[in-house]
């Protein structure tokens, strides 16, 4: 019984790690969810308002320079940004920033990025009311 126990503890906490956190932000609203990667890459997904319009931040971080990545940001199912970066010096990371518009209603944020030698795949998701 006992090793049961210990092998479902040490189960639960290595899911722990893979789970994206949630962290409230400040008076604009600012909501930010960081993630795994499906290799060894992470993410962080940020929105917050601006003047009547959404900022968002999509940030993945692989700690290597050079990687080719292919990005995509989807606003309620709308193809807000498409384009490709690569990861720089020195962190081996890449950032994109846009100003969306703040639609009526909750602004359900994809973010999404695959590197294109690896297949690696990065995804966040906000829901943004």
């Amino acid at each position: 019984m006992r090793t049961t126990l210990t092998a479902a503890a040490l189960g639960l906490a290595l899911l722990v790690p893979f789970a994206p956190a949630a962290h409230a932000g400040d008076d604009d609203g600012e909501v930010e969810r960081t993630g795994s990667c499906s290799g060894r890459a992470d993410w962080k997904l940020d929105v917050k308002r601006d003047d009547g319009a959404l900022e968002v931040e999509w940030e993945v971080d692989s700690n290597k320079v050079g990687q080719v990545w292919r990005v995509r940001i989807y606003d309620n199912g709308d193809r807000v940004v498409a384009t490709r970066r690569t990861t720089l010096a020195p962190g081996g990371s890449f950032d994109v920033e846009r100003r969306i518009a703040n639609r009526a209603g909750d602004n359900r944020i994809v973010a999404r990025s695959r590197h294109l030698a690896s297949g690696q795949v990065c995804r966040g998701v906000i829901t943004f009311g």
